[in-house]
């Protein structure tokens, strides 16, 4: 019944704001914002999906007792709007450019990827998306503007809504949904494929992170071998602290600029603590084990706990540090974190790192 209710109140409070021919197909997917949302606050480790789940409403229930509404686990208007930027606006209540950061953001995103064209789902309309709507719209024969109109918004939403013609065939098409902990080469070990193979399929980069909820086509007659299991939320976050309040802690503390620490974490692991990359980057902040010795011994002098506050400090530590290095330049800081401090001293920022620093630098306004 609960789970019921919290449909019926996302669907009301979307007839208050989305546009009436997108509502009917795009109800439910609103809760795709709603995980993503939840995920921000580190209270939702579950696939985005879209479904309003017993783990959605448990998350729901945690951020209101966390913030003084009454538990009710109903995203209504004002738990969305306790969810900050990130709770507002729905689906279909504005017009959608590169660059905008929302709830709306990631259902298209998540709308996107239910059509088959990936791209990650993490509410910030980056270069990755504007190319996947453009994509979307070369299908439909709609303008190719990656502008996200009432036009565009009708024809994500709506499953109805026939592509163009494509000369393909059709065959079923595996897919592994993205749990915290796993990465590309766990998942290529549990399907008995490689590393090259998912990332050459899917179009990834091995280097970068994977972000939970995130669909992998599969090889044909790819099979798991065994079944993985994740551990507990509350043991995986390690602490029932907030991942945020654990940022904003941290970034107080060495005197860094909230908002930047909070959009480098989510760029970099959708603030999940479980993620470790397949080059060992770890947890929330994507920590280099070589990166939290060289943290412990030259810049915080101590042994630090590897836990979710250990591993933001140790990341806002070296922010810090990297900081103060370049005179306060939050572009070579950024580049330096992404392609190393001595990389960016003998050949500036490379090609490659300038859309991480514009996306981080375009977050740290929203976040």
């Amino acid at each position: 019944m609960r789970i019921r209710l919290v449909l019926a109140a996302l669907v009301a409070a979307a007839a208050a704001t989305a546009a009436p021919d997108a509502l009917a197909s795009s109800s439910t997917a609103q809760i795709a914002g709603l995980q993503v949302a939840l995920r921000a606050q580190g209270l939702y480790r579950g696939a985005i999906d879209a479904i309003a789940g017993p783990e959605t409403v448990a998350a729901v229930r945690a951020f209101q007792r966390s913030h003084g509404i009454r538990a009710t686990g109903i995203a209504d208007v004002r738990t969305r709007a306790a969810l900050g930027p990130l709770g507002r606006p729905l689906f279909g209540a504005r017009t959608l450019h590169r660059g905008d950061f929302g709830w709306d953001v990631a259902v298209l995103q998540y709308l996107l990827v239910r059509r088959g064209i990936d791209v990650p789902i993490n509410a910030y309309f980056d270069g990755p998306t504007l190319r996947g709507v453009r994509l979307l719209q070369r299908r439909l024969r709609l303008p190719t503007d990656g502008i996200v109109g009432p036009h565009t918004i009708a024809a994500v939403a709506h499953r109805s809504v026939a592509l163009a013609p494509r000369r393909v065939v059709r065959r079923l098409v595996r897919v592994h949904v993205v749990l915290a902990g796993e990465s590309l080469s766990s998942i290529a070990r549990r399907y008995g494929t490689s590393v090259r193979v998912l990332a050459r399929l899917n179009h990834l980069d091995p280097a970068h992170v994977l972000l939970v909820g995130t669909r992998l086509r599969l090889p044909t007659g790819a099979k798991a071998r065994s079944v993985v299991r994740t551990r507990p939320v509350a043991e995986r976050i390690g602490s029932v602290a907030s991942v945020r309040a654990l940022i904003d802690h941290w970034a107080v503390y060495y005197g860094v600029d909230v908002h930047l620490v909070r959009a480098l974490a989510w760029m970099e692991s959708g603030y999940n603590n479980a993620l470790v990359s397949n080059v060992g980057a770890q947890g929330i902040m994507q920590v280099m084990p070589s990166t939290w010795r060289y943290v412990e011994t030259s810049l915080i002098g101590h042994g630090v706990r590897h836990d979710a506050s250990g591993n933001v400090r140790v990341g806002v530590a070296y922010l810090h540090h990297l900081l103060r290095d370049f005179g306060g330049n939050e572009r070579l800081a950024l580049a330096a974190w992404y392609q190393g401090e001595r990389a960016v001293r003998a050949s500036g920022i490379y090609k490659v790192s300038k859309p991480f620093v514009a996306d981080v630098l375009a977050l740290q306004q929203r976040m």
